[in-house]
């Protein structure tokens, strides 16, 4: 016996689909993409449940006649974090449209999910440590993968992963704030993963920040509970009677930075590295923003002065430009280094010359800039015109020279570890930096960059470019020893 669907769009496009009774849902939701020529997506009954793909048409209580949304959300695609001066492996996983997850890149590092494949399905959101994924289901529990010591097995509190609302992750592990407010963590115990000795005081937590090695909670009554390794931000008790109030949290590598209501600013960890302000602790009023480096901090205080501290090699110490360092509206940061964009659109540059401090070779063009994107060690500017202006480590896409004709009308840039990526208004893309992956390198996909969308990179050499009809393309390399990325069959297309 035959039933007819009626499958809808939230657009309000519609198809009515014809299949046999014993037909599987899989099936309907094939024949409905096909018919209105989307990519994939999830049918929802009409009291917003999502059917299983796996039982058949009868089995999910469908006549005919009935209508069904098809609900195609947005590709997203996360990428493994860089670790502090560490060149790592490449990973990425993707939530397609229909909810399903996809892997790709260094098994190592969380490019290979098949030991759970089956259970990444309705996938809500996805975050990443160095080492590991962990995916947050619709229902609210949490699946994890990649390198076990350090966040890909949750096993040992999987029981408690449940309504689970986001997760944070340090570089070797993740903290998980529930529904209720408390925090279930994971992976390994100097990164962070054992929370053991605070886990009675982490109750109504509204907000959890991560350094490298440890995490900090803001708590509903702006207080502020730490735990992870304690000289690098995990103990924060001589300064504990001071967190009260805390509006937002910075952190660098080593040390957190924390914005209090009156705007002022306590700190704590690595003194070396940001955790001691004592040097600028008055000069920390009326504190709107805070940037971080990966060893120092740069505060934008009410005025649009900016006040400097940590490590002096690393963008601690701006005295040299500290007179340019007016009108401030905005802070970017390199590994080692600040970007300042003031009102009137010039930049002002500080901190590791090798990594972007030094700008004088381009100063004269840096006028009427819009917004800056940096890479490792390398900065690129988009002027008001759409043109781009980049400077610093020239391998890490400081040097943007042999593709500068074709940098016009630039929309958007993003970066990898030792890369840039530029969306033109035309939906193509302009590559530049590693010798690993330059533009010469991406000339055999320059082709198939149209209609781009988005672009995530990972923290080395790869790129993962989403493109208008929902399809990921992936370029560069995987490993240190640039082994190619494998893309998975899902990902190209995305339509079947």
């Amino acid at each position: 016996m035959g039933i007819s669907v009626d499958v809808r769009l939230i657009s309000g496009r519609r198809a009515i689909v014809e299949l046999e009774a014993d037909a599987s849902v899989e099936t309907l939701r094939q024949r409905a993409q096909s018919a209105l020529a989307v990519g994939r997506g999830r049918l929802l009954n009409s009291a917003g449940d999502v059917l299983n793909g796996t039982t058949t048409l009868t089995q999910a209580g469908l006549q005919s006649g009935d209508a069904l949304l098809l609900h195609i959300s947005q590709v997203q695609v996360m990428a493994a974090k860089l670790q502090c001066d560490i060149v790592t492996g490449s990973a990425f996983a993707a939530i397609l449209g229909d909810g399903r997850l996809v892997t790709w890149g260094e098994p190592d590092y969380g490019g290979d999910s098949s030991a759970i494949q089956d259970r990444l399905q309705d996938v809500h959101h996805v975050q990443a440590s160095t080492y590991a994924f962990a995916a947050i289901l619709s229902d609210g529990s949490v699946v994890t993968w990649g390198d076990t010591d350090f966040g890909g097995d949750s096993s040992a509190v999987q029981e408690q992963l449940k309504h689970v609302q986001q997760i944070q992750s340090s570089d070797g592990a993740f903290a998980a704030i529930l529904r209720d407010g408390s925090v279930v963590t994971w992976g390994d115990a100097d990164y962070g993963g054992d929370s053991s000795a605070v886990q009675h005081r982490l109750k109504n937590v509204k907000l959890v920040q991560s350094a490298a090695n440890a995490f900090a909670a803001i708590l509903a009554d702006g207080s502020v509970v730490t735990w992870g390794e304690t000289g690098l931000g995990g103990d924060s008790s001589l300064v504990q009677d001071r967190l009260k109030d805390v509006r937002q949290i910075q952190a660098c590598f080593y040390a957190f930075a924390a914005i209090l209501g009156d705007g002022s600013v306590v700190t704590w960890g690595f003194d070396a590295c940001g955790g001691d302000s004592s040097s600028v602790q008055e000069q920390l009023k009326h504190v709107r923003h805070i940037q971080s480096t990966d060893e120092a901090f740069a505060a934008i205080l009410a005025d649009g002065s900016v006040v400097t501290w940590g490590d002096s090699e690393t963008g601690g110490d701006s005295s040299y430009v500290q007179d340019q360092l007016k009108n401030v509206r905005m802070i970017q940061s390199s590994s080692h280094a600040f970007a300042a964009i003031r009102a009137d659109g010039s930049v002002v540059t500080w901190g590791c010359d090798d990594s972007g401090g030094d700008s004088s070779a381009v100063q004269h063009q840096l006028k009427k800039i819009q917004q800056i994107q940096a890479s490792t060690d390398a900065f690129a500017a988009i002027l008001d015109d759409g043109s781009v202006v980049a400077w610093g480590a020239s391998e890490n896409g400081g040097d943007c020279s042999p593709v500068q004709d074709r940098l016009r009308n630039v929309s958007q840039i993003q970066s990898s570890g030792f890369a840039f990526a530029a969306i033109l208004d035309d939906g193509s893309a302009v590559t530049w930096g590693s010798d690993d992956l330059n533009d010469t390198t991406a000339s055999s996909v320059h082709e198939q960059l149209k209609d781009v969308q988005q672009i995530q990179t990972s923290s080395t050499h790869a790129f993962a470019v989403i493109l208008g009809n929902g399809s990921v393309f992936t370029w560069g390399f995987g490993t240190e020893e640039h082994d190619q990325i494998v893309v998975p069959d899902q990902l190209t297309p995305l339509s079947a």
